[in-house]
């Protein structure tokens, strides 16, 4: 094979990565909205589907307020099950090159995801660590830590008050009686994901929209960007003069819009395209 015929060499694409490194290199501020593609090159299943079944449920059956209220230990047993398959899943290049990006740019990147995995805070904490043993010096991942606006598996919070755990332990979904508490008002826990037919947090949105209208470059990855309101994202960077640059394995309603529409693996291009910055 020439060196032509490489990876990487096909002058098109070559050409659209320099352009996306220059709007990037050029921008005071970036936002970045991530999807379920960026992790579906980690392994993380999407369950949807006929694969997403689960003991003959859908997830639209059981990621509901209604669902669980009715039966809270069969919820329970399911996001226990999905815990346990994201546990195996690791960040991939595209969540480095992210993180990357963001502590190269502390408050002034900012990452919105769509995607309840987690896999950005573990990259973040990757390239923190990595960082610090390269310099010898602290360094924070929170300026890589993403908004997440559908909230985050590996949390529970309260189904009553506003209490959250971080960290929280196994759950024995075998009974009610295994079930997790508040430790402040006794009410049942649940994992901290907006369900269907909830709202989003206005907090987490609103912060998102904020950085969406300062930003003068959107980076769209592994996402339709169809699910709104996050989907306004990359709508409101444009509608201020910014530009959008799209990274996915195949065309969108936005790569028509975008400045620069990149089709391909995002653990492929975000890397190059941060090598070119």
């Amino acid at each position: 094979m020439s060196e032509q015929d490489g990876e990487g060499t096909d002058p098109v694409e070559v050409r659209r990565v320099a352009d996306a490194a220059a709007h990037i290199r050029d921008a005071e501020r970036v936002v970045v909205l991530t999807g379920a593609g960026i992790s579906a090159e980690s392994g993380v299943p999407t369950f949807r589907g006929t694969a997403g079944l689960w003991k003959s449920f859908r997830p639209e059956e059981l990621a509901t307020p209604a669902a669980f209220v009715r039966d809270p230990r069969l919820v329970w047993e399911w996001y226990g099950w999905r815990r346990a398959l994201i546990a195996e899943c690791s960040p991939n290049a595209a969540h480095r090159a992210l993180a990357s990006l963001a502590l190269d740019r502390p408050g002034r990147c900012t990452i919105v995801t769509q995607n309840v995995d987690g896999l950005h805070h573990v990259a973040a904490r990757e390239v923190a660590t990595g960082r610090e043993a390269a310099t010898g010096g602290d360094v924070s991942p929170e300026p890589a830590f993403p908004l997440e606006v559908h909230g985050a598996i590996h949390r529970d919070r309260c189904s009553d008050c506003a209490f959250v755990d971080d960290a929280p332990g196994p759950v024995d979904a075998t009974s009610d009686l295994g079930l997790p508490s508040c430790p402040r008002c006794g009410a049942l826990l649940r994992p901290d994901v907006v369900w269907f037919g909830e709202a989003l947090d206005p907090n987490t949105l609103e912060a998102a929209m904020d950085a969406a209208h300062e930003a003068d470059v959107c980076l769209v990855v592994g996402t339709s960007a169809l699910v709104y309101p996050a989907a306004s994202v990359p709508t409101v960077t444009a509608a201020g003069g910014g530009a959008v640059i799209e990274v996915n394995l195949e065309p969108t309603p936005l790569s028509r819009s975008a400045n620069v529409s990149l089709l391909g693996r995002a653990g492929d291009l975000l890397p190059r395209i941060l090598e070119a910055l």
